[in-house]
């Protein structure tokens, strides 16, 4: 036993005068069976951790301020004073909405989801990595940003249409990827870490890579190139949400009744009026260009309190739209009479045009492409008067058309010859 013990001192002695980096008294591993994997395969536990005897359990935390982290990466943990994990945006709109009707509506539907480690995003345990693809949709998913890249959509949401492959228990309509997923760009591409870490959407524009050519009969009108963001015609599609309706249920067992998808709150389901994924409508953004917009949210509620139900039914709450960028950039674009003789793509649809009757149905709007009664809330709506001298038929504009249907033709081949 005395030999034993002699052995491990020298050991112990032996590992102090080894170290050279000033942590010789570490002996995390005699007690941890742990090693590190990835990146910091090398580090000493320390390095993270930070004090023996007094040990930080949670280095990467946001309550900490990611300590045992940021001697590395300093300056990453204020990606947690950022919208990633505070969500101010989400929650002031369901404190304009929802929480008029419960109180306790965010921390029921909406308290998941935020970036409270920097695990969250690198990897569980210690095999620590940079965020791929499928990492950041593990929370970019459904109808917020993220899905759209990789060519996901979010189905209806009755039961009957939850069927094929699931991604994080979830399934999804299959749709075009964005060019840049399919040419193996990941995230980071795009959205560095310094970026996210000051606030910003991202690190890079488009025409930090690419630089329009003039050869494209879009690119030679100064208005698209001066107006226009890139991804207003470039991006060929988006998931759409019209009518975002959630259903609150005083009894469960009422529940029964609705084959709708379940939330992790047993209080409510969810469900929509309509789900679109072709071009989305187009506005203008913060930056004063005209920019792809959407719903979100168009928000009703419904208490259905008995069997009878007897309380409030399809109260709107809110109709707010808001210009964002889908991530599903083909090389292509759509005609030109895809914006400038398509009035409800600006929110303008006349009612010769109307299909979908709301008022009758008792939504408070006339139409989800009307408006009158919506509002964007980082941007606005293109005004009609806009609208009607963009849909002009200038002399320009006819010009530009002919040529732009002359590289259709030139483009098919004969299919037989005489």
């Amino acid at each position: 036993m005395r030999l034993m013990m002699l052995y491990i001192a020298a050991a112990f002695l032996a590992a102090s005068l080894l170290s050279g980096n000033g942590l010789a008294a570490e002996n995390c591993t005699v007690c941890h069976r742990l090693s590190l994997g990835g990146i910091h395969a090398a580090l000493h536990c320390l390095s993270c951790h930070l004090s023996e005897g007094k040990s930080e359990a949670s280095p990467a935390s946001a309550g900490n301020r990611a300590v045992g982290c940021r001697d590395c990466h300093g300056g990453h943990e204020r990606i947690f004073d950022h919208a990633m994990s505070r969500r101010d945006g989400e929650r002031r709109f369901v404190e304009r909405s929802y929480a008029r009707v419960d109180s306790g509506f965010w921390e029921k539907n909406c308290n998941s989801c935020h970036v409270q480690d920097c695990l969250d995003c690198h990897g569980s345990g210690h095999a620590l990595a940079k965020p791929k693809v499928a990492d950041c949709q593990s929370c970019h998913r459904g109808y917020y940003t993220g899905w759209d890249y990789s060519g996901r959509a979010p189905r209806e949401d009755n039961m009957r249409y939850q069927r094929g492959i699931a991604v994080n228990g979830e399934t999804f309509l299959k749709m075009l990827p964005d060019v840049h997923y399919r040419a193996g760009l990941t995230c980071g591409a795009c959205h560095s870490m310094n970026s996210l870490a000051q606030g910003k959407k991202s690190s890079k524009g488009c025409r930090d890579c690419h630089k329009p050519d003039p050869k494209v009969v879009e690119h030679r009108i100064p208005a698209h190139m001066e107006r226009l963001e890139c991804y207003a015609c470039h991006s060929s599609w988006a998931p759409q949400e019209y009518g975002t309706f959630f259903l609150r249920f005083r009894d469960p067992a009422l529940k029964e009744d609705f084959d709708l998808k379940a939330l992790e709150n047993p209080e409510y389901l969810r469900s929509a009026y309509l789900k679109r994924q072709d071009a989305p409508p187009l506005g203008v953004n913060a930056a004063g260009r005209i920019s792809p917009i959407r719903p979100m949210f168009i928000a009703y509620y419904t208490d259905i309190q008995s069997a009878r139900n007897g309380g409030p039914e399809n109260t709107l709450l809110a109709a707010e739209w808001r210009a964002w960028f889908p991530h599903t950039i083909q090389r292509g674009s759509v005609t030109c009479e895809g914006c400038h003789d398509n009035p409800a793509r600006f929110l303008l649809e006349p009612e010769t045009q109307r299909i979908h009757q709301l008022g009758r149905d008792g939504l408070g709007l006339e139409s989800f492409w009307l408006q009158q009664g919506q509002r964007a809330v980082n941007g606005d709506f293109i005004a009609a008067g806009r609208y009607l001298r963009m849909s002009s038929k200038s002399p320009a504009y006819t010009k530009a058309y002919i040529e732009k249907w002359k590289t259709f033709l030139n483009r098919v081949e004969v299919s037989s010859r005489p």
